[in-house]
């Protein structure tokens, strides 16, 4: 079965949820005896990533401008002209805005699965005709796919209830690795981070991830002996990542990580006491279950993609309030519970990968 993957920046070592989960889940199909290819946008591929090949997963670089107005869809329209070459069983869409480019997929004869990760639209980066643009590729989506593949019941409920699609609709969730913690603090000691001390926030610096919030509820909370770390950074340098960047510098206790993957993000995980996730918009949060999977206390915003079954009604501020957030994280450093237990088999990516496989299966089938 030949697939081939558009919509991501690309896969590995690049920042965002979408390229996570590809970087997860496409190896695992490879394992299974598909053969895939993704498309990569050619302004995210650097001397780090340069390669043709990860883990049996085909890599092809297609031009894309790093200009995020019109990045994704230069390059679906791009990618699937490609891809039309390669002559694939499935072509793969992920997220709404690059489903845009659904209908030209399906003119130039290609069966199209799509992963819907959330209602981007709602992203406050966006101005009104960038959203615009967003909301016609889910409807698009929701007219043109011959499968969606939803992340949440959420998004079940957004495609039934605002573009009426009800059949060929499958819920397959974000998946979370098991870690092998690390047993080193050399990294976080090099950034001034102490185990057990400091609060973590992991994320593109875009306002709805609102770590800006999270730092000035930090401030107010003075919680003393303690440190913020915050790590991510921007796809594309603007007024927001500039301004926040500025706040955290400005703030005593908080430390900014950059954009870290492998070791790193594991010494920071393994050793921080609690985590937070602020955002107004998600799918479902890959950072949240990443660090429910490190056992971590968590405190999160009560937007409805946060709302897993496995967290407490402790664990949620109401999103519109920064009082609340503060209140509630100096109640959760007061009242730590150290080493959680969460029940993760929802989320366990081999299954997800043989839950895709049989949607791929489904497709072809008919």
């Amino acid at each position: 079965m030949k697939i081939v993957v558009v919509g991501t920046r690309g896969i590995p070592n690049i920042q965002g949820g979408v390229e996570t989960h590809c970087e997860e889940l496409y190896p695992r199909l490879a394992a299974l005896g598909c053969d895939v290819t993704i498309i990569r946008r050619s302004c995210y591929v650097t001397d780090d990533n340069r390669i043709t090949e990860y883990k049996g997963v085909k890599l092809i670089d297609v031009y894309a401008p790093r200009r995020k107005s019109i990045e994704a869809f230069i390059h679906t329209t791009l990618a699937l002209i490609k891809a039309r070459r390669l002559k694939p069983d499935i072509v793969h869409i992920h997220a709404v805005g690059p489903s845009i480019c659904t209908p030209l997929a399906k003119l130039l004869g290609m069966k199209v699965v799509s992963t819907n990760h959330g209602p981007d639209y709602e992203r406050q980066k966006w101005g009104k005709l960038a959203k615009s643009v967003i909301f016609y590729g889910e409807r698009f989506q929701a007219r043109f796919s011959n499968h969606i593949i939803a992340i949440s019941h959420v998004i079940v409920d957004i495609l039934k209830n605002r573009h009426n699609r009800i059949k060929n609709v499958s819920i397959i969730y974000n998946g979370v690795n098991a870690p092998v913690k690390s047993t080193s603090t050399d990294y976080i000691s090099s950034l001034g981070l102490t185990p057990g001390k400091y609060v973590m926030a992991l994320g593109r610096f875009v306002p709805e991830k609102r770590f800006d919030w999270l730092i000035e509820a930090f401030k107010k909370a003075q919680l003393k002996d303690l440190k913020l770390a915050l790590v991510g950074d921007s796809d594309h340098n603007d007024a927001y990542s500039t301004q926040l960047k500025k706040l955290a510098h400005d703030t005593q206790n908080v430390v900014l990580t950059g954009f870290i993957k492998g070791e790193k993000l594991n010494q920071v995980l393994t050793n921080a006491a609690l985590f937070v996730l602020p955002s107004t918009h998600e799918g479902l949060p890959i950072s949240l279950l990443e660090a429910m999977s490190y056992n971590l206390d968590v405190l999160v915003s009560d937007i409805p993609a946060n709302r897993l079954p496995e967290l407490e009604s402790d664990d949620f501020f109401s999103v519109d309030s920064i009082t609340e957030l503060t209140k509630n994280l100096s109640r959760k450093m007061n009242n730590l519970k150290r080493n959680r237990q969460y029940d993760l088999n929802n989320y366990n990516w081999d299954n997800i990968a043989k839950q895709t496989l049989d949607v791929y299966k489904q497709v072809l089938d008919k």
